[in-house]
């Protein structure tokens, strides 16, 4: 029996020492994957968070630095929006309007967005060189235009250079393919995985653990920027982990995330995930004009007993689809909760194609409609605004330390 166990105890030994010579070399092989990974995502994970700290305030930032596109001059009675739309269509038939406000804040401008029809003459839309226009309530007078999301730091476009370049760096479109936004997702995909390394790698034993939490500020500069870069991420992980989820869910929303979503919940039909959309030079006229849209919408809004009046429209020519949200004068950023409620018609004979109701419909609805608010901070208002700036200027200071991280070692091992 001695001997049993004498030799018992060297292949017990020799047991623990392989299982830990595998952890190490699977946590090397992570720790690998989150260098790269890091490597890769740094830039602009860098450039988003910056850029997302600024436009958590774009449109009151935007307000401040155009006054020209937004404050109202005179304070004559304002006229219809839809009827300033009809004139600004009928004294420029090449503009197609996209997006109307229903109502008009009393020191404000009419802002509208803008397209190009189709040209008789080459089949394409005309080149408009703006895609937003403010008009004076009053007189319909043209108070400026810009180009939204045009390479520019002009003061006028500054806000909108921003706004685009934190979800598609600018990346110009080909073969009718998004490329910037289709590669903003598939990093957020590389992202959220990357949480899932970092958390594991963070906590090598359970011995050590509290060591993940802290941050050694009188040991010099080494060590608490490796512990910013670990430590920071430890404590900000769920929040990072949601910035990056939502991120997938905004860019790759019909691509990626619809898709999945609806393996687990039913979802409620969406006009764009079973439509395909014309080429951005081929609008679709719209056939049905926007006061019958109006009307249509009204309609359906006082069947399901809503109270809001009609707040704003689209038209997307793109899929030929007509949206009405609902909300009181003034809410139309949605500053808390899920936003406001839209419903759907096609272009072509006004026929209902569907709803948006936040907090309603299947589980996977609600996830769905909870992603730009998340990520945007604004489902929980003006606090949940201040800590997205916050966090994003904590996720430049990742990228930056981790990148420092790197460099050190590298350097250490050429020395060596």
């Amino acid at each position: 029996m001695k001997k049993y166990i004498e030799s018992a105890i060297p292949a017990a030994i020799g047991q623990q020492d392989t299982q830990s010579g595998k952890s190490r070399i699977g946590r090397q092989i992570l720790t690998l994957l989150h260098r790269w990974a890091g490597l890769f995502l740094a830039l602009f994970l860098f450039v988003s968070g910056l850029t997302g700290a600024i436009i958590s305030w774009d449109h009151e930032l935007d307000e401040w630095l155009n006054p020209q596109l937004f404050d109202r001059q005179g304070q004559e009675d304002p006229l219809p929006p839809t009827m300033l739309a009809d004139q600004l269509e009928a004294a420029d038939p090449r503009i197609l309007i996209t997006w109307l406000p229903l109502t008009i804040e009393p020191d404000q401008n009419l802002g509208l967005g803008v397209t190009g029809r189709i040209d008789p003459s080459t089949g394409r839309a005309f080149d408009l060189r703006f895609n937003q226009i403010a008009l004076d309530p009053a007189s319909g007078e043209l108070r400026g235009s810009r180009m939204w999301g045009e390479i520019s730091l002009a003061r006028e476009n500054f806000i909108p250079f921003l706004y685009k370049l934190h979800y598609s760096m600018h990346i110009p479109d080909a073969f009718d393919i998004e490329l910037g936004i289709v590669l903003m997702g598939i990093l957020a995909i590389v992202w959220s995985i990357d949480c899932f390394i970092a958390l594991w790698i963070s906590f090598p034993n359970f011995e050590v653990w509290r060591k993940s939490f802290a941050f050694r500020w009188r040991q010099g500069n080494y060590k608490l920027n490796f512990d910013l870069h670990r430590s920071g991420g430890v404590w900000l992980w769920g929040l990072l982990l949601i910035l990056a989820v939502t991120a997938v869910s905004m860019n790759l929303k019909l691509e990626i995330t619809r898709p999945i979503v609806s393996i687990f919940s039913t979802l409620a039909p969406d006009p764009f995930a079973i439509r395909t959309p014309n080429p951005h030079d081929e609008p679709i006229e719209p056939m049905i004009g926007r006061n019958e849209i109006i009307e249509l919408a009204n309609t359906e809004s006082q069947k399901r007993n809503w109270s809001t009046p009609p707040g704003g429209m689209f038209y997307n020519p793109e899929y030929g689809v007509y949206g009405v949200t609902f909300h009181e004068p003034g809410q139309d950023h949605a500053e808390f909760g899920l936003g406001n409620p839209w419903l759907y018609f096609d272009g072509q004979d006004g026929s209902l194609l569907g709803e948006k109701i936040p907090g309603t419909g299947s589980a996977g609805d609600i996830f769905l409609d909870a992603q730009f608010p998340l990520h945007s901070g604004r489902i929980l208002g003006l606090p949940g605004r201040i800590m997205i700036s916050v966090l994003g200027l904590l996720v430049a200071m990742l990228s930056v330390t981790g990148v420092i991280i790197w460099q050190r070692k590298r350097w250490a091992r050429a020395q060596k």
